[in-house]
């Protein structure tokens, strides 16, 4: 009896072998499957990290692509720019060299009309008249102005000194302004010639040549209301600069009594109150 059941305990035992086996076997393969499905799936968000990081490198390029793009052609802009500007300079200068030779023909012009002009003889003086003989005494005249230069444009005359001055070529802007006067001292604009050539010397800090222009200016021009009220003032400044205090007060005074309207009036009073406070 105890022989038949062992028997029938080995046959349970060996019928259930191969399912047990069979189980292991196909947990091993379920196990393995969830193991691939996880790398799959690590695989695709690496993927997606790469696909990502592609994009914001290739954006970048784009960036940096389009940036040089955009350099290049603000560089281009800017040869373009450089060689326009190049050209107008260029044009400019050779411009100015054509006024220069002009102003210099004419100066030359003037100078040789000057020079060719007879010297005054005396009314009342008979040609050829003994040494020693006074000269008949003659009714008082108007004097004519001097002839005008043939071929010199007033204006023209002006505006290539004052081109000049505002150049900061002050040297030449004074030559330009003394042949202006030489030729046309009757002219409105003679004033302000003779006023830029101080305001000239001043620029130049030669302090002693713009006291003289300016006093001049106010000497010679007194009907140049506007000129001599700013001849005053820089009169004054330049006495400043002179170190001389005293004369520098009596021009502003004198400023402000004459010209008590003008604009380099109100000018004079607070430099005069500055003087005063020291």
């Amino acid at each position: 009896m105890k022989a038949i059941r062992w028997g029938v305990l080995c046959g349970l035992v060996l019928s259930a072998s191969p399912a047990a086996a069979a189980d292991k076997t196909h947990l091993q393969l379920m196990a393995e499957i969830r193991m691939l499905q996880e790398q799959s799936q690590q695989l695709q968000i690496l993927l997606g990290s790469l696909q990502d990081a592609l994009k914001t490198v290739t954006t970048k390029l784009d960036e940096q692509s389009a940036a040089t793009r955009k350099a290049m052609a603000d560089q281009t802009l800017a040869m373009n720019n450089i060689g326009d500007n190049v050209r107008v300079l260029r044009d400019k200068t050779d411009e100015t060299n054509v006024r220069l030779s002009t102003v210099a023909q004419e100066i030359d012009a003037l100078r040789q009309s000057l020079a060719s002009q007879p010297a005054a003889i005396p009314v009342g003086t008979p040609p050829g008249g003994a040494p020693g003989t006074e000269p008949a005494a003659a009714p008082p005249t108007a004097t004519a102005p001097p002839p005008t230069p043939t071929g010199v444009s007033p204006q023209r005359m002006f505006d290539a000194s004052f081109d000049d001055y505002s150049a900061a070529r002050y040297d030449l802007a004074i030559q330009g302004f003394q042949g202006f006067i030489q030729a046309f001292p009757r002219l409105p604009q003679a004033a302000d010639a003779q006023y830029n050539i101080g305001m000239s010397y001043f620029n130049q800090s030669n302090w002693p040549q713009a006291r003289d222009a300016f006093q001049k200016t106010i000497n010679d021009y007194p009907q140049a209301t506007d000129r001599v009220a700013d001849a005053y003032y820089k009169l004054g400044q330049t006495f400043e600069m002179l170190k001389q205090v005293d004369n520098a007060k009596r021009a502003y005074e004198t400023l402000i009594q004459r010209f008590p309207n003008a604009f380099t009036a109100t000018q004079a009073k607070n430099a005069l109150d500055r003087l005063t406070k020291k």
